[in-house]
Protein backbone atom coordinates (compact mmCIF):
# COMPACT_ATOMS: atom_id res chain seq x y z
CA UNK A 1 0.00 0.00 0.00
CA UNK A 2 2.90 2.21 1.03
CA UNK A 3 4.47 1.73 -2.37
CA UNK A 4 0.93 2.61 -4.49
CA UNK A 5 0.63 5.60 -2.63
CA UNK A 6 4.74 6.57 -3.78
CA UNK A 7 4.00 5.21 -6.85
CA UNK A 8 1.23 7.51 -7.16
CA UNK A 9 2.84 10.41 -5.68
CA UNK A 10 6.04 10.14 -8.30
CA UNK A 11 3.52 9.78 -11.41
CA UNK A 12 1.70 13.26 -10.09
CA UNK A 13 5.01 14.59 -9.48
CA UNK A 14 6.31 13.83 -13.05
CA UNK A 15 3.00 14.86 -14.64
CA UNK A 16 3.20 17.99 -12.96
CA UNK A 17 6.69 18.84 -14.26
CA UNK A 18 6.05 17.86 -17.99
CA UNK A 19 3.21 20.19 -17.70
CA UNK A 20 5.59 23.34 -16.27
CA UNK A 21 8.32 22.29 -18.64
CA UNK A 22 6.97 20.96 -22.23
CA UNK A 23 5.05 22.19 -24.62
CA UNK A 24 8.10 24.30 -25.82
CA UNK A 25 8.09 26.67 -23.00
CA UNK A 26 11.18 27.41 -21.45
CA UNK A 27 12.35 25.46 -18.39
CA UNK A 28 12.97 27.23 -15.25
CA UNK A 29 15.91 26.11 -13.29
CA UNK A 30 16.14 26.74 -9.32
CA UNK A 31 19.57 26.12 -7.62
CA UNK A 32 20.61 23.97 -10.84
CA UNK A 33 17.40 22.28 -10.37
CA UNK A 34 14.35 22.06 -12.61
CA UNK A 35 11.81 23.66 -11.38
CA UNK A 36 8.53 21.05 -10.62
CA UNK A 37 6.02 23.79 -9.09
CA UNK A 38 5.77 27.35 -9.16
CA UNK A 39 3.75 30.15 -7.32
CA UNK A 40 3.65 34.13 -7.70
CA UNK A 41 5.93 34.36 -4.48
CA UNK A 42 8.68 31.01 -4.92
CA UNK A 43 9.50 27.98 -6.76
CA UNK A 44 9.84 24.60 -5.97
CA UNK A 45 11.78 21.31 -7.43
CA UNK A 46 11.32 17.90 -7.14
CA UNK A 47 14.61 17.90 -5.00
CA UNK A 48 13.55 20.07 -2.28
CA UNK A 49 10.52 18.42 -1.90
CA UNK A 50 11.91 14.94 -2.09
CA UNK A 51 14.41 16.22 0.69
CA UNK A 52 11.14 17.03 3.10
CA UNK A 53 9.95 13.84 2.57
CA UNK A 54 12.81 11.84 3.77
CA UNK A 55 12.86 14.55 6.67
CA UNK A 56 9.42 13.66 7.72
CA UNK A 57 9.67 10.04 7.17
CA UNK A 58 12.72 8.93 8.62
CA UNK A 59 11.71 7.04 11.79
CA UNK A 60 9.82 5.14 9.14
CA UNK A 61 12.89 3.98 7.02
CA UNK A 62 14.40 3.67 10.64
CA UNK A 63 11.74 0.76 11.66
CA UNK A 64 12.21 -0.87 7.92
CA UNK A 65 15.92 -1.39 8.82
CA UNK A 66 15.17 -2.29 12.37
CA UNK A 67 12.75 -4.82 11.15
CA UNK A 68 15.21 -6.27 8.12
CA UNK A 69 17.92 -6.70 10.90
CA UNK A 70 15.93 -8.25 14.06
CA UNK A 71 13.35 -10.36 12.22
CA UNK A 72 16.17 -12.60 10.72
CA UNK A 73 17.95 -12.90 13.97
CA UNK A 74 14.76 -13.70 16.39
CA UNK A 75 11.87 -15.59 15.05
CA UNK A 76 7.88 -14.52 16.74
CA UNK A 77 8.18 -17.03 20.01
CA UNK A 78 5.67 -17.97 22.56
CA UNK A 79 6.86 -15.30 24.77
CA UNK A 80 6.78 -12.10 22.19
CA UNK A 81 3.39 -13.48 21.51
CA UNK A 82 2.44 -13.22 25.23
CA UNK A 83 4.40 -10.26 25.99
CA UNK A 84 2.48 -8.46 22.92
CA UNK A 85 -0.99 -9.84 23.34
CA UNK A 86 -0.72 -8.64 27.14
CA UNK A 87 0.07 -4.96 26.33
CA UNK A 88 -2.68 -5.13 23.79
CA UNK A 89 -4.95 -6.06 26.65
CA UNK A 90 -4.03 -3.20 29.08
CA UNK A 91 -4.77 -1.10 25.77
CA UNK A 92 -8.05 -2.08 25.37
CA UNK A 93 -8.37 -2.19 28.84
CA UNK A 94 -7.98 1.33 29.07
CA UNK A 95 -8.93 2.63 26.30
CA UNK A 96 -11.21 0.20 23.96
CA UNK A 97 -14.93 0.64 25.51
CA UNK A 98 -15.07 3.73 23.08
CA UNK A 99 -14.00 3.43 19.55
CA UNK A 100 -13.21 6.93 18.52
CA UNK A 101 -10.89 7.19 22.03
CA UNK A 102 -9.20 4.13 21.17
CA UNK A 103 -8.22 4.94 17.50
CA UNK A 104 -7.30 8.52 18.71
CA UNK A 105 -4.56 6.75 21.43
CA UNK A 106 -3.32 4.66 19.03
CA UNK A 107 -2.32 7.63 16.34
CA UNK A 108 -1.97 10.01 19.04
CA UNK A 109 0.87 7.56 21.78
CA UNK A 110 1.65 4.90 19.35
CA UNK A 111 1.53 6.79 15.78
CA UNK A 112 -0.34 3.70 14.03
CA UNK A 113 -3.76 3.63 12.67
CA UNK A 114 -4.85 0.09 13.44
CA UNK A 115 -4.92 -2.46 15.72
CA UNK A 116 -2.91 -4.51 13.45
CA UNK A 117 -0.26 -1.82 12.83
CA UNK A 118 -0.11 -1.59 16.81
CA UNK A 119 0.73 -5.55 16.80
CA UNK A 120 3.83 -4.85 14.10
CA UNK A 121 5.06 -2.09 16.17
CA UNK A 122 5.11 -3.79 19.67
CA UNK A 123 6.67 -6.76 18.10
CA UNK A 124 9.14 -4.39 16.86
CA UNK A 125 9.82 -2.77 19.83
CA UNK A 126 10.28 -6.36 21.91
CA UNK A 127 12.99 -7.67 19.19
CA UNK A 128 14.76 -4.45 20.07
CA UNK A 129 14.55 -4.37 23.57
CA UNK A 130 15.94 -8.05 23.27
CA UNK A 131 18.46 -7.22 20.89
CA UNK A 132 20.08 -3.95 23.23
CA UNK A 133 19.92 -6.44 26.12
CA UNK A 134 22.06 -9.23 24.16
CA UNK A 135 24.27 -6.79 22.81
CA UNK A 136 25.04 -5.12 26.24
CA UNK A 137 25.29 -8.65 27.89
CA UNK A 138 27.83 -9.66 25.25
CA UNK A 139 30.02 -6.90 24.72
CA UNK A 140 31.05 -6.89 29.06
CA UNK A 141 34.23 -6.42 29.96
CA UNK A 142 35.89 -9.17 32.04
CA UNK A 143 37.40 -6.50 34.27
CA UNK A 144 33.56 -5.49 34.88
CA UNK A 145 32.51 -8.72 35.70
CA UNK A 146 35.30 -9.53 38.02
CA UNK A 147 35.19 -6.30 40.08
CA UNK A 148 31.22 -6.66 40.48
CA UNK A 149 31.81 -10.14 41.25
CA UNK A 150 34.71 -8.89 44.22
CA UNK A 151 32.24 -6.56 45.41
CA UNK A 152 29.05 -8.06 45.37
CA UNK A 153 29.10 -11.87 45.54
CA UNK A 154 28.98 -13.63 48.97
CA UNK A 155 28.28 -16.73 49.78
CA UNK A 156 24.71 -17.98 51.03
CA UNK A 157 23.80 -16.64 54.88
CA UNK A 158 21.79 -17.92 57.53
CA UNK A 159 19.81 -16.08 59.64
CA UNK A 160 16.59 -15.51 61.84
CA UNK A 161 14.93 -12.25 62.38
CA UNK A 162 12.08 -10.93 64.70
CA UNK A 163 10.06 -8.67 63.13
CA UNK A 164 8.43 -5.43 64.89
CA UNK A 165 5.67 -3.89 62.48
CA UNK A 166 4.28 -0.41 62.95
CA UNK A 167 0.24 -1.36 64.11
CA UNK A 168 -1.35 1.74 62.19
CA UNK A 169 -4.15 1.79 59.72
CA UNK A 170 -4.26 2.35 56.14
CA UNK A 171 -6.23 5.66 56.50
CA UNK A 172 -3.86 6.74 59.56
CA UNK A 173 -2.59 10.83 59.41
CA UNK A 174 1.26 11.59 59.34
CA UNK A 175 1.24 11.79 62.64
CA UNK A 176 -0.21 8.81 63.74
CA UNK A 177 2.30 6.60 61.52
CA UNK A 178 5.17 8.34 62.58
CA UNK A 179 3.78 7.74 66.42
CA UNK A 180 3.18 4.12 66.01
CA UNK A 181 6.70 4.00 64.04
CA UNK A 182 8.12 5.68 67.30
CA UNK A 183 6.82 2.82 68.86
CA UNK A 184 7.85 0.24 66.91
CA UNK A 185 11.25 0.78 67.51
CA UNK A 186 11.09 1.27 70.81
CA UNK A 187 9.54 -1.92 71.09
CA UNK A 188 12.60 -3.02 69.19
CA UNK A 189 15.33 -1.80 71.19
CA UNK A 190 13.88 -3.27 74.06
CA UNK A 191 13.53 -6.62 72.67
CA UNK A 192 17.96 -5.98 72.39
CA UNK A 193 18.05 -5.08 75.87
CA UNK A 194 16.64 -8.58 76.37
CA UNK A 195 18.83 -10.23 74.31
CA UNK A 196 22.04 -7.87 75.56
CA UNK A 197 20.51 -10.02 79.44
CA UNK A 198 20.89 -13.39 77.62
CA UNK A 199 17.67 -13.78 76.47
CA UNK A 200 17.15 -16.54 74.12
CA UNK A 201 16.58 -15.03 70.23
CA UNK A 202 14.43 -18.15 69.16
CA UNK A 203 12.04 -17.65 72.18
CA UNK A 204 11.88 -13.88 71.33
CA UNK A 205 11.38 -13.99 68.10
CA UNK A 206 8.22 -16.75 68.86
CA UNK A 207 7.00 -14.04 71.09
CA UNK A 208 7.26 -10.98 69.37
CA UNK A 209 8.11 -10.95 65.78
CA UNK A 210 4.83 -10.34 63.10
CA UNK A 211 6.48 -12.07 60.63
CA UNK A 212 3.94 -14.94 60.74
CA UNK A 213 6.10 -17.27 58.27
CA UNK A 214 8.98 -17.29 60.74
CA UNK A 215 7.92 -16.69 63.89
CA UNK A 216 6.55 -20.01 64.95
CA UNK A 217 10.18 -21.46 63.72
CA UNK A 218 12.30 -19.19 66.09
CA UNK A 219 12.63 -16.14 63.15
CA UNK A 220 14.86 -18.75 61.49
CA UNK A 221 14.69 -17.74 57.70
CA UNK A 222 17.17 -20.38 56.45
CA UNK A 223 19.80 -20.01 54.09
CA UNK A 224 18.83 -17.44 51.24
CA UNK A 225 21.17 -15.33 48.85
CA UNK A 226 21.83 -11.62 49.80
CA UNK A 227 20.09 -10.70 46.82
CA UNK A 228 17.12 -11.81 48.00
CA UNK A 229 16.47 -9.37 50.88
CA UNK A 230 15.61 -5.87 50.68
CA UNK A 231 18.79 -3.71 50.86
CA UNK A 232 18.77 -2.84 54.29
CA UNK A 233 18.24 -6.63 55.74
CA UNK A 234 21.04 -7.69 53.51
CA UNK A 235 23.45 -4.80 54.20
CA UNK A 236 23.29 -5.46 57.84
CA UNK A 237 23.65 -8.93 57.68
CA UNK A 238 26.99 -8.42 55.40
CA UNK A 239 28.26 -6.83 58.78
CA UNK A 240 27.47 -9.32 60.83
CA UNK A 241 29.42 -12.50 62.17
CA UNK A 242 28.57 -16.02 62.75
CA UNK A 243 26.13 -15.83 65.84
CA UNK A 244 26.25 -11.91 66.29
CA UNK A 245 22.65 -10.13 66.03
CA UNK A 246 22.15 -6.32 65.13
CA UNK A 247 22.83 -3.86 68.34
CA UNK A 248 20.23 -1.34 66.57
CA UNK A 249 16.95 -1.78 65.09
CA UNK A 250 17.30 -2.43 61.25
CA UNK A 251 14.74 -0.51 59.23
CA UNK A 252 12.95 -1.35 56.29
CA UNK A 253 9.71 -1.09 54.52
CA UNK A 254 8.59 -3.63 56.42
CA UNK A 255 8.93 -2.40 60.08
CA UNK A 256 12.09 -2.94 62.30
CA UNK A 257 14.50 -6.22 62.37
CA UNK A 258 16.39 -7.43 65.20
CA UNK A 259 19.04 -9.81 62.92
CA UNK A 260 20.86 -12.91 64.16
CA UNK A 261 23.20 -14.16 61.82
CA UNK A 262 23.19 -18.08 61.95
CA UNK A 263 25.67 -19.58 59.57
CA UNK A 264 27.15 -18.85 55.84
CA UNK A 265 28.74 -20.50 53.07
CA UNK A 266 31.69 -20.51 50.94
CA UNK A 267 31.56 -17.73 47.98
CA UNK A 268 31.11 -19.45 45.35
CA UNK A 269 33.74 -19.83 42.26
CA UNK A 270 33.34 -17.11 39.71
CA UNK A 271 32.85 -19.81 36.98
CA UNK A 272 28.99 -20.52 38.46
CA UNK A 273 27.54 -17.22 39.09
CA UNK A 274 29.11 -15.43 35.45
CA UNK A 275 26.19 -15.37 33.84
CA UNK A 276 23.92 -14.17 37.19
CA UNK A 277 26.69 -11.46 37.22
CA UNK A 278 26.05 -10.34 33.32
CA UNK A 279 22.45 -10.44 33.61
CA UNK A 280 22.55 -7.76 36.84
CA UNK A 281 25.28 -5.55 35.06
CA UNK A 282 23.07 -5.28 31.86
CA UNK A 283 20.14 -4.69 33.60
CA UNK A 284 22.17 -2.24 35.80
CA UNK A 285 23.75 -0.32 32.86
CA UNK A 286 20.15 0.15 31.21
CA UNK A 287 18.88 1.68 34.07
CA UNK A 288 21.90 3.40 34.95
CA UNK A 289 21.80 5.75 31.52
CA UNK A 290 18.56 7.64 29.58
CA UNK A 291 20.42 7.10 26.16
CA UNK A 292 22.19 3.62 26.34
CA UNK A 293 18.99 2.07 24.62
CA UNK A 294 19.16 4.72 22.05
CA UNK A 295 22.88 4.48 21.33
CA UNK A 296 23.35 0.50 21.76
CA UNK A 297 20.63 0.33 18.63
CA UNK A 298 22.98 2.33 16.48
CA UNK A 299 25.72 0.24 17.41
CA UNK A 300 23.81 -2.64 16.58
CA UNK A 301 22.96 -1.29 12.79
CA UNK A 302 26.31 -0.41 12.51
CA UNK A 303 27.55 -3.39 13.20
CA UNK A 304 24.97 -4.79 10.43
CA UNK A 305 26.71 -2.77 8.30
CA UNK A 306 23.85 -0.10 7.42
CA UNK A 307 25.30 2.64 5.59
CA UNK A 308 23.65 6.00 4.38
CA UNK A 309 24.63 6.67 0.61
CA UNK A 310 22.59 9.87 0.76
CA UNK A 311 23.58 12.61 2.59
CA UNK A 312 20.67 14.20 3.37
CA UNK A 313 19.07 10.65 4.76
CA UNK A 314 22.38 10.92 6.86
CA UNK A 315 21.61 14.16 8.47
CA UNK A 316 18.24 13.07 8.88
CA UNK A 317 18.74 10.01 10.63
CA UNK A 318 21.17 11.86 12.79
CA UNK A 319 18.97 14.63 14.22
CA UNK A 320 16.03 12.05 14.36
CA UNK A 321 18.56 9.83 17.09
CA UNK A 322 19.47 12.90 18.57
CA UNK A 323 16.32 13.71 19.32
CA UNK A 324 15.03 10.55 20.78
CA UNK A 325 17.94 10.97 23.17
CA UNK A 326 17.33 14.46 24.36
CA UNK A 327 13.70 13.56 24.98
CA UNK A 328 14.94 10.24 27.06
CA UNK A 329 17.21 12.48 28.85
CA UNK A 330 14.45 14.89 30.08
CA UNK A 331 11.91 12.39 30.87
CA UNK A 332 14.77 10.76 32.69
CA UNK A 333 15.00 14.25 34.38
CA UNK A 334 11.51 15.03 35.34
CA UNK A 335 11.18 11.61 36.43
CA UNK A 336 14.11 11.97 38.72
CA UNK A 337 12.82 15.71 39.96
CA UNK A 338 9.28 14.35 40.27
CA UNK A 339 10.83 11.37 42.60
CA UNK A 340 12.71 13.78 44.93
CA UNK A 341 9.48 15.95 45.64
CA UNK A 342 7.69 13.39 46.79
CA UNK A 343 10.21 11.78 49.17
Amino acid sequence: MKKKNMLMFLSLLLTITLITTGCGKEVEIKNGAKVAVSTNNDKFTATEYYNEIKKDNISKLVNMIDKSILEKKYKTDSEEDESVKKQIDQIKQYYGSNESTYKSVLQSYFGVNSESELEDSLRLEYKRNKAVKEYINKNLKDDEIKKYYNENTYGQVKASHILISADVDSKATNEEKTKAEEKAKKKAEKIISELKDGKDFSKLAKKYSKDSATASKGGDLGYFDLDDMVEEFSNAVKELKVNEYTKEPVKTTYGYHIILKTGEKDKPKLSKVKKDIKDKLTTKKLDSSSTIYYETLMDIREENKVKWNDDTLKKAYEDYMKSLMEQAKKKAESSSSSTSSAS
